[in-house]
């Protein structure tokens, strides 16, 4: 097979499964891993797919916002146990601020009706809390975005700016341990900053599929976050670089 027709076979995979691993192209063409590497190299740099840690991720999945149905049944059960973990974090009291993200929701769901302050950019984070009597709901307001019905933009950024909070609860599209947080939204992803910044400890919500991926819009260096909840598929060369990064995982089963 020439190298042309390969790169353009990778380019269909990626797009057809959204993302692949190195190990996988290299098999399926009965090349080098080095020589996959090479080809998305090349295929990253003509804007046709975008790299990964350890593979490679579709353009075609990071262009547009999914909606919140969709995120919603995502990984569903790894979201669940992972905003219970975060539950258990939270102290009587607390004042803290969630974002947009389907498990920032999974967490609101499952808080006890128990005396703290929520600030939220979330429609359906302040709903769910709402039938809690003891929890405060505090919105941002903003520019609302209907596909994750959350606020963002200049208002929401200007409120947020007002408080300050014990401990900020996020999740985003991707963690790589070079290049940072990152999310697909402009946006989001600088009201996701503003966040970590009034609080005094970022805990990072994600499963293990957001690890190696950068997506388009830049949140923070990692070195930023107190502490990662995830699910028991990361690999251990992930586990040993956070390790030495002095970030608190703690793994969900």
């Amino acid at each position: 097979m020439l190298v042309a027709e390969r790169q353009k076979k990778i380019v269909e995979i990626v797009n057809e499964r959204l993302s692949i691993r190195v190990t996988e192209l290299s098999k399926m063409f009965s090349v080098t891993e080095e020589t996959i590497r090479r080809d998305l190299e090349k295929l990253e740099k003509e804007n046709l797919l975008i790299r990964s840690h350890g593979g490679a991720v579709s353009i075609e999945k990071e262009q547009g916002e999914i909606s919140y149905l969709e995120r919603e049944i995502t990984n569903a059960e790894q979201k669940r146990e992972i905003a219970g973990a975060a539950v258990r974090l939270i102290e009587i009291g607390d004042q803290i601020v969630l974002d947009a993200s389907t498990t920032a929701w999974y967490l609101a769901k499952e808080l006890p009706d128990q005396p703290l302050t929520v600030l939220t950019n979330s429609i359906k984070v302040a709903i769910e809390l709402s039938k809690k009597e003891q929890i405060k709901v505090i919105s941002t307001g903003g520019t609302l975005l209907s596909q994750s019905l959350s606020y963002v933009g200049p208002l929401a950024e200007r409120s947020l700016s007002m408080y300050h909070v014990n401990k900020a609860f996020l999740s985003c599209k991707g963690v790589h341990l070079e290049k940072g947080l990152s999310d697909f939204n402009e946006s989001q992803a600088l009201l996701k900053k503003h966040m970590m910044e009034i609080a005094d400890e970022t805990i990072l919500m994600v499963d293990s599929t957001k690890f190696g991926t950068r997506s388009f819009s830049q949140i923070a260096p990692i070195s930023t976050i107190d502490c990662i909840i995830s699910d028991s598929n990361i690999d251990e060369v992930t586990r040993n670089e956070l390790e030495e990064k002095k970030i608190k995982l703690l793994i969900v089963n």
